[in-house]
């Protein structure tokens, strides 16, 4: 199997061999089982961002079978496609959570990974499983580097939680965050209004649909960072991209389950105005 990726060293990994790769995953390689040692590579991303965990994922290589277990907080999607009714998989990835690679290419994409300027942007690791005939001389020699300390993970960027744009993101992810993304199309400005509304009881001055737009692009930019915001990289209005921004809210994990059942809960309570309560 062969790791490789824009600016990442390229790594094979042959049978009964592993792969733990983040921002600084030397902190997890086995210290006291020498065999293990032997068997295992760390591999630092490099320009890592600094809310990267230091350990992301684990790559295991069996004699038949080649696996990705996700370590990280980060979020990531893992895609690829082989021949089966359908064809195309995409999986979004979690803590704890393991997957069986596919044979040929997997892409791995881990969401607002790498450091790009004063913002962040994707990084897309291509996972290559394949037959490796004996004698083969492809492997490239790997030099672990990166964070050497191992310092503690960062907090990834947010919107701040019970905040006008925080609500905004939550009533344009509502459809990822119950599992009814295929509707028809985004909630319009009017909706988000009536929805921030029905939560608090109050919704500012969204009832202004340029007060809408404007949260809009706030949470545009900072759930693809300032290089793939795509109100600056495409033209056009903000219903024609407010689709992707909702579902790149949910995936970031800007919004989540957690915080759409935590708003519920305080509306059902009556508590709209003041939640924490």
């Amino acid at each position: 199997m062969t790791l490789r990726g824009r600016g990442v060293p390229t790594v094979v990994l042959g049978s009964g061999e592993a792969l733990m790769f983040g921002r600084a995953p030397d902190v997890a390689l086995p210290e006291s089982d020498v065999d293990a040692q032997l068997r295992t590579t760390a591999l630092a991303l490099p320009r890592a961002a600094a809310h990267v965990s230091r350990v992301v994922g684990e790559l295991a290589v069996g004699e038949e079978v080649a696996r990705l277990r996700w370590h990280g907080s980060t979020g990531a999607q893992l895609s690829s496609l082989f021949d089966a009714p359908g064809g195309a998989r995409r999986v979004a990835l979690g803590t704890g959570m393991a997957a069986l690679l596919d044979e040929g290419e997997n892409h791995l994409l881990l969401l607002r990974g790498r450091e790009e300027g004063k913002g962040f942007t994707d990084l897309v690791l291509v996972l290559d499983v394949a037959e490796v005939r004996e004698g083969s001389d492809d492997v490239v020699p790997f030099v672990p580097e990166g964070d050497p300390d191992g310092a503690a993970t960062a907090e990834a960027p947010h919107l701040e939680r019970w905040s006008r744009e925080w609500y905004v993101a939550l009533a344009l992810a509502e459809p990822w965050l119950t599992g009814s993304d295929d509707y028809p199309r985004p909630p319009s400005n009017r909706e988000i209004f009536e929805r921030v509304l029905f939560w608090r009881g109050h919704a500012w001055n969204l009832e202004r649909a340029q007060r809408v737009d404007d949260a809009i692009r706030s949470i545009a930019r900072l759930a693809f960072g300032p290089a793939d915001d795509p109100f600056t990289v495409t033209q056009g209005r903000v219903q024609n991209v407010r689709f992707a921004v909702g579902r790149r809210a949910a995936e970031t994990a800007l919004v989540t389950t957690d915080d759409l059942e935590a708003v519920l809960d305080a509306q059902q309570r009556g508590a709209g105005l003041n939640p924490t309560a």
